[in-house]
């Protein structure tokens, strides 16, 4: 039995751990070699992408389609407009998806896939800029393009040198190159990724305000500076918030009244059946604008250890109130 097929049979700890190693030197070899030999084509590739006044078509086979979708995805979430071709549809009929204002980014290790060497003489025809990301210098592609962007590997990390493995890692690379160099020189801000990012974490939290999820109407406890102590319990339990604003006649806020402000008057002594709210509320409340970003509000909450808070305008009007538990729904926290 041989070693291979020893390993194959049971293979150990350590023998696998060592194929990792190896597969990640090699790609982290590759891709130093890849940095050190930037130069000219990849600004050029950039200004070619930065001047296309269409969206960035990404076309691919195989291996290199997966990349492909990955770039395009990259582009478009970081302010380039992009998308992804399959070159095998584009012959029956997904060229019509591209226009000759787009550029066309092709990858291909040979520069010799022909389902996009196919499509080439009809892109050229509409007059689309090619923008080729190749391992050979001399390929089909390479040749053909406006700008060649040079991908080529010493070798793969699979042992038989066939498997694209470290030409792919070197694609998504330079293609995550490409879409940082634009993102930056564009001025792209947290702001315009979060538009393209509602879903996720980080767009709740840069596009979410306080008006957008603040209770408003009837729905916002709030009780006159002489409402009786019972009648400022009855407002905060029905409302659901924990809380209540104590407001005057104009409707500024005067204060909160809390659970807290609750045990603090009993612990006092205070005669509950028979105060006015106005005189146990906590007075100079932390409040929040409507235009507040709602994921600003967390950090105050926690730092003043309080669960909720009332919304005014600029005269100190109540338009709105929010606890812990709507940020938490609003998905900011």
């Amino acid at each position: 039995m041989t070693a291979r097929q020893s390993l194959r049979l049971n293979p150990e700890p350590e023998a696998l751990v060592a194929i990792g190693r190896r597969v990640l030197q090699l790609e982290a070899a590759t891709l130093a070699t890849l940095e050190s030999s930037l130069a000219r084509p990849f600004s050029d590739a950039c200004r070619l992408l930065w001047d296309c006044r269409g969206r960035v078509v990404v076309v691919g086979m195989g291996k290199s389609g997966h990349i492909g979708g990955k770039i395009a995805a990259t582009l478009a979430s970081t302010g380039t407009p992009a998308f992804f071709v399959h070159p095998g549809e584009a012959s029956h009929g997904d060229l019509g998806m591209i226009t000759p204002e787009d550029v066309v980014l092709a990858i291909s290790h040979s520069g010799e896939t022909s389902e996009i060497l196919t499509i080439l003489p009809i892109i050229k025809r509409m007059g689309v800029r090619l923008l080729a990301l190749t391992g050979p210098h001399d390929s089909s592609l390479a040749r053909q393009a406006d700008v060649h962007l040079p991908v080529a590997v010493a070798k793969e990390a699979c042992p038989l040198d066939l498997a694209p493995t470290a030409s792919t890692t070197a694609a998504l690379a330079m293609g995550d190159a490409l879409a940082v160099a634009l993102y930056e020189t564009r001025g792209f801000t947290p702001e315009d990724f979060a538009r393209s990012h509602p879903g996720g974490r980080l767009g709740r939290r840069l596009l979410i305000y306080v008006g957008d999820i603040m209770h408003t109407g009837e729905r916002i406890p709030q009780v006159p500076a002489s409402a009786p102590l019972p009648d400022a319990l009855v407002e905060m339990t029905s409302k659901g918030l924990g809380m209540t604003a104590v407001v005057d006649e104009q409707r500024h806020l005067c204060g909160i009244f809390t659970d807290g402000d609750l045990r603090r008057a009993l612990n006092r002594g205070v005669d509950v059946y028979r105060a006015a709210v106005g005189d146990v509320m906590t007075r100079h409340p932390k409040t929040a604008s409507a235009d507040h970003l709602a994921a600003e509000l967390v950090p105050l909450l926690r730092a003043h250890n309080i669960n909720g808070l009332f919304v005014v305008d600029d005269r100190k009007t109540v338009i709105g109130a929010l606890n812990m538990h709507d940020l938490l729904q609003a998905g900011v926290v």
